[in-house]
């Protein structure tokens, strides 16, 4: 820290209690000045040589009858009084970042001026502060702290401006050129490499930066800005510091003046500079969970959201997992603006997927609302709907209470085109689903499995998923022939179950390959239900296409229905 000693004579000054202060010297005193409840006896002639107010106040008192003046509203009260009453006998005092400020307000009021004087206190202090306090980085920063209870007079005086314009400069320039101390690089280096003048890192001035109140923040903030120098990430960097240290839901208090957090979290937000990648998504989320707590004005959340928006695809699961209420359709319109390349709607999507299968294990997260935050990304963006199975899974298990109508509903968002070999084999395996589900899932399967195998195993994945959708083409138009003359529960409730076609197999059912289901496996509870007459499938036609329904009990045999009977899985 920098520092400046005046005077030659030894300090003086001396206390008789907490409100008396006197110079001892030879001489007695013979004027006493009041400086709010502290009494200064001191002597005339070394005040009136230097200050041209206290030149006045002398001059109006009626020495007969009192021998005190009053200055009650001198800046700094009676230590920044004192300071200068020492410069006045020629005391020796010291002064540094932490008091120059209220010494130089004090000056100011007092009138010590070149015109009473050469090289009086105004002139000396201001020497010292420019030469001295503002080319060093951390008194800047110290000064500029100080300011705040000395106002107006600092901002009269243009002290903030220059200790900001300081800081500001100093931030903006080539880290290679800095040399003085700073605080990040010795928190996260050793001493050693310290001194072996190890590279500054671009964002060293950040943390120093935290010590600020908000508002002489935010002027810092704009100056830096302002220059242009400084890269908009670091800038972004400082923010998420200030916002770590100074927010609650960051830092370790969660108290204090709420309107005061509105205003801090409000200028930070509006603190952010233009580029979109300056600050992460993840720090974004975490702000608007901050502002769910404080409610900020609507401004703040609009652009909070909108930010996200663009930056959703960078994201991860554990992002997610904030509470922010009342903000899922805005996120919904924001991705979609956001999200203009393919690249990153699958990320979304993958996003989404992930963060339903942890909200899925909530048991007391509504249907609704999964079913509008899967809704969320588009089915096209879903490449594979592995994820969205799993989640699905994990939902049905942990909410074991749902209605029949209600388990179709969700499992209406998978499309079972998009499931992986390993998920269907999964899926005929859970007894989560329904069994209508399942039966779909495995058809699904048997036309893939079918695909591959009649054009061998090197058949191309585009080929064989073209081959699939022929059939599901031809299936879809079977079954809605088939559906024409029947209003079934299915359809009431949006979910389209198409029949599978079924291999046959030994009349006792000991044959494997009465489990078979064209490259996919049939799992038991289907078999079992198969033969108790629960369930019924499309047997193939002459035609080969599965558009009629055959009951599978071994008990009797039923001749095939007439075409226009109702297709009904339970």
């Amino acid at each position: 820290m920098k520092y400046m000693k005046l005077g030659t004579k030894p300090d003086a000054f001396q206390s008789d209690g907490e409100n008396i202060r006197f110079a001892a010297t030879e001489l007695e005193t013979d004027i006493i000045v009041n400086v709010g409840d502290v009494k200064f006896y001191l002597h005339k002639f070394p005040l009136l040589s230097k200050s041209l107010r206290l030149q006045r106040l002398i001059a109006t008192i009626d020495e007969e009858r009192s021998y005190e003046i009053a200055i009650p509203d001198i800046p700094g009260g009676s230590a920044a009084f004192e300071v200068c009453a020492k410069f006045c006998y020629g005391m020796i005092f010291t002064l540094n970042a932490y008091n120059v400020v209220s010494a130089r307000c004090a000056a100011e009021h007092l009138e010590m001026l070149e015109t009473v004087e050469k090289g009086n206190m105004i002139h000396k202090i201001d020497v010292f502060l420019n030469s001295s306090i503002l080319r060093s980085w951390k008194d800047s920063i110290i000064t500029l702290q100080t300011t705040k209870i000395l106002q107006p007079w600092t901002e009269e005086l243009k002290i903030v401006h220059c200790c900001i314009e300081s800081i500001a400069s100093k931030a903006s320039i080539d880290p290679a050129e800095v040399k003085w101390s700073y605080t990040n690089n010795r928190k996260k280096l050793p001493f050693s490499d310290v001194m072996k003048k190890q590279s500054v890192p671009q964002d060293w001035w950040v943390e120093d930066l935290c010590e600020l109140e908000i508002e002489f923040y935010k002027q810092v903030i704009i100056a830096i800005k302002s220059k242009g120098l400084a890269s908009s990430k670091v800038v972004g960097e400082s923010l998420k510091a200030y916002a770590y240290i100074r927010l609650p839901g960051f830092s370790n208090s969660h108290g204090g003046d709420l309107t005061k957090h509105q205003t801090l979290l409000e200028t930070i937000v509006w603190l952010f500079p233009p580029d979109s990648d300056s600050v992460s998504c993840s720090f974004l989320l975490k702000l608007l969970k901050v502002e769910s707590f404080l409610d900020c004005g609507e401004n703040c959340k609009k652009e909070l959201i909108k930010r996200i928006g663009y930056q959703l695809q960078d994201a991860s699961v554990a992002d997610l997992l904030i509470p922010a209420p009342k903000t899922s359709k805005e996120l919904q319109k924001s991705t979609s603006s956001a999200s203009e390349t393919s690249r990153s709607k699958v990320a979304v999507a993958n996003l989404v997927d992930g963060y339903l299968a942890e909200v899925a294990k909530d048991p007391n997260l509504p249907l609704s609302k999964f079913i509008k935050l899967a809704e969320m990304a588009s089915g096209s963006s879903r490449l594979s709907h592995n994820q969205l199975y799993h989640a699905i899974d994990m939902f049905l298990k942990e909410h074991p209470g749902l209605k029949k109508f209600e388990k179709k509903k969700i499992c209406s968002l998978l499309d079972c085109n998009k499931l992986s070999h390993d998920t269907c084999i999964h899926a005929a395996q859970n007894d989560h689903l329904p069994l209508r589900i399942v039966v779909q899932i495995l058809y699904f399967e048997q036309l893939r499995q079918f695909a591959i195998g009649s054009c061998g195993t090197n058949l191309p994945s585009g080929r064989a998923q073209s081959l699939v959708h022929q059939e599901n083409r031809s299936v879809s138009y079977a079954s809605s022939r088939s559906a024409a003359s029947s209003n079934t529960e299915d359809e009431l409730n949006g979910v389209s179950i198409k029949p599978v076609k079924l291999e046959a197999s030994g009349e006792n059912g000991d044959d494997k390959s009465s489990e078979k289901v064209k490259g996919g496996l049939m799992p038991k509870r289907i078999i079992s239900n198969l033969w108790s007459g629960k369930v019924q499938v499309g047997e193939s036609s002459s035609s080969g296409t599965p558009e009629s329904i055959v009951s599978m009990n071994p008990n009797e045999a039923r001749s095939t229905p007439s075409r226009h009977s109702r297709q009904s899985v339970s």
